[in-house]
C-alpha cells in the first residue's frame, strides 16, 4: 500500500444538565437510530450518507460491556522533585510522584475506578484523553464536572468501550500544568491480548528549563502564542535523553508512543526496522501499514509492531524527521543476547474501518475556521468561527449540535499559518481529505494535525450523548481560545 499520510512539512514553529443527564438514555435508541439511518427519507439525508452509516455498523462498540470487575487506583497530584532529563533534580507536578504519572493497565469490559486527590495550589481535573466514556467523566471543568479544588478528592469511575492506547491529563490550565509534568497512561489491553514478546511505552515530551535548569516558569507567553505553542529545548523519552530500548534478535514487540508535549511535532523514523503500524489515537487499523511519515501531534497515541529479525550493527537511532532541517534523535534501540523464536500470531490491525469512499460526496455539514486576532488576556487569542472560548468557568453554548447515530462531514479551514492538531472529545473520525485531494487512511483518529493555510475534511458517526469538546492541543492555543463545545443529542 501507499504511504496514505500527508507529506511532512517544516514546523513553522456548575455542570450543565446536558452533559449529566444525556449520558444515561438507553444505548437501544442509538441503535434504533443507525438502523432507521437507511430508511430516510432522500429529502431529508443523502443516499451517500445512508450508505456510509450502514457501512459504519459494527465499527466500535455503541456500548461499554463491564463483566463486573473493578480496578482501583489511587492518584495524587502534588508538587514533588524528580530526577529528570539527564537526571538532574526537577521541581515538577506528578502524579504519584512520578512524570511520566503512573501506567494504569485495565482488560477491555474491566471498570476503572479513581480516586483522586489534589495537592496543588490552583484547581484541576483529569480529562482521560480518547477514551469513549459517560459524558459526566470526562473532566472537563463547569461542563461535565465542578473542578476539583486544592484538598479535594473526586472519584473517576467508568467502563471503557474500546482497547488501545489511551492517555490522562489535567483539562484546567492545561497549557501549565501539563507543561509542569501531570500526564499519564491508560492502557486497555484486549480481552485475550496477543502475545507480544513485551509491550512497551515511549512517552515523547520536551521541556523548555531556563538557565538554571528548572522548568521556564512563564506559561502563555506572546513568542508561544505567536507560534506553533511552547516548543521545549530537552526533548525526552519516558523523562530522559538517554532512553535506550535493549532487546533479543528475535523479540516481538508492541511499542506505544505518546506525544504528550504542548506544542512540539514529531515524526519518528522506524525506517531501518520492520515495523508496522497497527493501531492510531487507541483504535486498530483495517490492516497493518508502514509508518513512515506518520506526524505524531500533541495528543496523538500510535501503536507499531516490531519483529527484531536480525542482529543490528550498532544501536539505532530513531530520530524524529519532522523538520528536515532540524533532526532529533528520540532514543535509541539495540539487540544483544541470545536469539529467541518470534512469537507468531496475525496482527490484531484488522478492524472494521469503514472507506466513506462517498464521504466527500455528503454535503458538509459544518466548516470551522480557525484563525488569530489581537486582544484576550494574553494578548493574543486563538479562535474557532471568530469566537475566542472565554475560559472554563464561563458559560458557553455549543457551536454545533449533532444527534447521534447520524454520519456527518466536517471541515476544518485554517486560515492562519500556524499549526493546529484538532482533538475532539467523546468520539472518533476519519480523515477523508486535505485541501480537497482525499485521503485513504485505513483507521480512525481523535486528533488531526491541520497545517498553515490548509483544509480538511473529516467524517463521523457520534454515538455518545453529552457535551463534548473540540480544541486545538496546542495547549497555548487551546488556553487563549481556540476551544468550542459539540452537543450530542439522541435521535
Amino acid at each position: 500500500m501507499s504511504n496514505p499520510f500527508h507529506a511532512s512539512r517544516a514546523a513553522s514553529a456548575g455542570a450543565s444538565p446536558l452533559s449529566f443527564n444525556l449520558h444515561l438514555l438507553a444505548p437501544a435508541l442509538l441503535a434504533v437510530a443507525l438502523a432507521a439511518g437507511a430508511c430516510r427519507p432522500r429529502d431529508k439525508e443523502p443516499p451517500q450518507a445512508a450508505r456510509a452509516l450502514r457501512e459504519f455498523t459494527g465499527a466500535y462498540p455503541l456500548e461499554a460491556r463491564p463483566n463486573g470487575t473493578v480496578r482501583s487506583f489511587d492518584i495524587v497530584a502534588e508538587p514533588t522533585e524528580v530526577e529528570l532529563v539527564d537526571g538532574q533534580k526537577l521541581r515538577v507536578w506528578a502524579y504519584n510522584g512520578q512524570v511520566p504519572g503512573p501506567q494504569l493497565r485495565i482488560r477491555l469490559g474491566e471498570t476503572l475506578r479513581v480516586r483522586f486527590t489534589n495537592r496543588l495550589p490552583q484547581e484541576t481535573t483529569i480529562h482521560w484523553h480518547g477514551v469513549r466514556l459517560p459524558n459526566a467523566m470526562d473532566g472537563v471543568p463547569h461542563t461535565t464536572q465542578r473542578p476539583v479544588q486544592p484538598g479535594e478528592t473526586f472519584v473517576y469511575e467508568f467502563t471503557p468501550k474500546d482497547a488501545g492506547t489511551f492517555w490522562f491529563h489535567p483539562h484546567v490550565r492545561s497549557s501549565e500544568q501539563v507543561e509542569r509534568g501531570l500526564y499519564g497512561l491508560l492502557i486497555v489491553e484486549d480481552t485475550a491480548p496477543p502475545p507480544y514478546s513485551r509491550d512497551v511505552v515511549w512517552v515523547v515530551d520536551d521541556w523548555l528549563l531556563d538557565e538554571t535548569g528548572q522548568v521556564f516558569p512563564r506559561f502563555n507567553t506572546r513568542h508561544d502564542l505567536a507560534h506553533d505553542g511552547r516548543w521545549g529545548n530537552v526533548l525526552t523519552v519516558n523523562g530522559r535523553t538517554d532512553t535506550v530500548l535493549r532487546v533479543r534478535p528475535g523479540e516481538r514487540i508492541r511499542l506505544r508512543l505518546l506525544n504528550s508535549a504542548n506544542g512540539r511535532v514529531v515524526m519518528p523514523d522506524f525506517s531501518g526496522l520492520d515495523a508496522k503500524l497497527i493501531a492510531v489515537d487507541g483504535l486498530y487499523l483495517r490492516e497493518p501499514i508502514d509508518p513512515a511519515g506518520f506526524e505524531l501531534a500533541p495528543g496523538n497515541r500510535i501503536d507499531l509492531d516490531i519483529t527484531f529479525n536480525q542482529n543490528l550493527a550498532a544501536p539505532l537511532p530513531i530520530v524524529d524527521r519532522f523538520s528536515a532541517r532540524r533532526p532529533n534523535v528520540l532514543a535509541h534501540i539495540t539487540t544483544e543476547g541470545e536469539p529467541v523464536t518470534p512469537p507468531a500470531f496475525a496482527s490484531p490491525a484488522r478492524a472494521h474501518v469503514p472507506a466513506w469512499s462517498e464521504g466527500l460526496h455528503v454535503p458538509e455539514h459544518h466548516a470551522f475556521r480557525l484563525n488569530a486576532r489581537r486582544g484576550g488576556p494574553f494578548g493574543i487569542e486563538w479562535t474557532l468561527d471568530d469566537k475566542a472560548f472565554a475560559g472554563h468557568s464561563a458559560h458557553h453554548e455549543p457551536a454545533l449540535t449533532l444527534t447521534s447515530g447520524r454520519f456527518y462531514r466536517l471541515r476544518f479551514v485554517n486560515e492562519s499559518a500556524r499549526l493546529h492538531p484538532l482533538h475532539l472529545h467523546g468520539m472518533f473520525f476519519r480523515l477523508l481529505a486535505r485541501d480537497g485531494t482525499p485521503v485513504e487512511e485505513p483507521f480512525f483518529r481523535d486528533t488531526v494535525l491541520v497545517h498553515g493555510n490548509e483544509s480538511v475534511d473529516i467524517a463521523l458517526v457520534p454515538t455518545d450523548a453529552g457535551s463534548w469538546m473540540l480544541h486545538c492541543h496546542i495547549l497555548e492555543h487551546a488556553e487563549a481560545g481556540m476551544m468550542t463545545l459539540i452537543a450530542v443529542r439522541a435521535p
